[in-house]
């Protein structure tokens, strides 16, 4: 493999993808928020490049989608370059993306040539930036990640200060392509751990990298929420994006509600997965979600074949069809967890937004458990969020941390989650938690759940106590 030349300036970058003709990510979030069309996305990244190439063709053709995925292997995202280049070169199988640092800007035009409809950069890298300027000159106008959501789930020990140092230059640079005439679609990885993420903890965090991100110039944000199963919860929390962003974001910035379907375990039955598929759907549409990205019936048994890929794309489309008008969420219950979701917001990211420097507000404020979420891999999340289903299936907070939610919040959570004034039974709490987690093959009954246990029999020789 030849070393790739640095990327080109940027407005050479800015004539390419102008020469493209094909629309935007931001135009087709755009075109989907005024028809009332859900724009769907696959999930889809290899190693090697014509076998990238080969899946892409095959989606674009098989599925049609509206927009198309490049997935980045673990090795680009943690900015180990030369590993994934090596594979790249030697055994691209190996890889769990597309190495597009490695492969290059040239590689990555002709990715883009390939294909009709706009492309996006999925990753989880806590510092982008050489990613974001070889994405650019690739033509690329999406691009996912943010200095919170891309460090805390998937990093261990990398401070967040200097992530969101990172994702401040990769939005400045979206500023001076804004200024160029191309706006750059920033999606905000809402989704975090992907495991119980209690809604109103999602869009805090997005709120405060929409913050950050505006301020330095981004102009179309989409935030990315993870479907937790319950419907009316979902649809709220899809609801509530728009709002939240008048309330908190400058009236210049686009900003679209997106649903990544459900992020957990999923169910191993074809039929059950496709139930799934088709409700996450049906939950974007209701919760006037711009954009979904999709799952497949393979979910449960690792990375998904293209075949399969397609047909989930297929099947999610099918919830746009005009016939299933008629179906409806109960609005009174939407409305309730809309607002409360607001509220907790609101008592999650106001104190930070009051402080005048945000992003030291949001690294002291997790340090402190202020922030938090749970479930994360880093060191710079404390994770005493706890969440629990409640006995309808939506995500509630067990037990809140630190995080500054008033007495009336945490009461509510604990009357959805029918608590008594007791400590949690820790044995009992990761039976429960388990079963939370396996919601969906629970729900389709295709393994029943752990037993309670039960007192251990005393030893010989001990009586037992009354």
């Amino acid at each position: 493999m030849t070393t790739e030349p640095a990327p080109p300036p940027l407005a050479e970058s800015v004539d390419y993808i102008r020469s493209l003709g094909k629309e935007s990510a931001a135009d087709v979030l755009r075109r989907a928020a005024a028809t009332g069309r859900v724009a769907v996305q696959p999930r889809c990244g290899v190693g090697g490049h014509d076998a990238m190439r080969a899946l892409l063709g095959t989606l674009a053709d098989q599925a049609r989608p509206d927009l198309l995925t490049i997935t980045i292997d673990s090795h680009t995202r943690l900015g180990h370059f030369a590993q994934a280049r090596r594979l790249a070169h030697l055994s691209p199988r190996e890889l769990n993306g597309y190495p597009l640092v490695a492969h290059g800007w040239r590689r990555g035009r002709e990715l883009n040539e390939l294909v009709g409809v706009p492309v996006q950069i999925r990753h989880g890298s806590p510092d982008a930036r050489l990613m974001f300027e070889v994405a650019v000159a690739s033509g690329i106008t999406s691009f996912e990640g943010g200095g919170i959501s891309y460090n805390l789930p998937y990093s261990k020990d990398v401070p967040l200060a200097d992530s969101l140092a990172a994702w401040a230059e990769v939005d400045r640079r979206c500023g001076e392509l804004a200024a160029l005439g191309v706006t750059v679609d920033r999606e905000l990885f809402g989704t975090l751990t992907a495991v119980l993420v209690p809604p109103s903890v999602s869009l805090a965090v997005s709120v405060l990298e929409g913050v950050l991100a505006a301020r330095a110039g981004v102009r179309c944000l989409s935030v990315a929420y993870p479907q937790g199963g319950h419907l009316a919860q979902d649809v709220a929390a899809l609801r509530a994006v728009p709002v939240l962003a008048r309330r908190y974001l400058p009236a210049g910035v686009e900003v679209h509600p997106v649903l990544h379907e459900f992020m957990g375990v999923f169910p191993r039955e074809r039929g059950n997965a496709e139930d799934l598929i088709l409700y996450g759907a049906l939950v974007a549409r209701l919760g006037g979600a711009s954009k979904l990205l999709t799952k497949t019936y393979q979910e449960a048994f690792g990375i998904p074949d293209a075949a399969a890929n397609a047909e989930g794309l297929r099947l999610a489309q099918r919830a746009n069809s005009p016939l299933l008008g008629f179906l409806a969420v109960d609005e009174g219950a939407a409305a309730e967890e809309l607002a409360w979701v607001l509220a907790e917001v609101a008592e999650l990211v106001e104190p930070v937004l009051a402080e005048r420097d945000t992003a030291g507000a949001v690294v002291r404020a997790f340090a402190a458990g202020r922030l938090d979420i749970p479930f994360s891999a880093s060191r710079h999340a404390r994770s005493e969020v706890i969440p629990r289903r409640d006995p309808t299936g939506a995500i509630r907070i067990l037990a809140p941390g630190r995080l500054p939610l008033s007495p009336e919040t945490v009461r509510r959570h604990r009357a959805q989650l029918r608590l008594g004034d007791g400590p949690p039974d820790l044995t009992a709490l990761h039976l429960e938690l388990t079963a939370d987690i396996n919601y969906f093959p629970l729900l389709f009954g295709e393994h029943r759940p752990a037993p309670a246990p039960r007192a251990a029999a005393p030893e010989a020789g001990v009586r037992a106590s009354a």
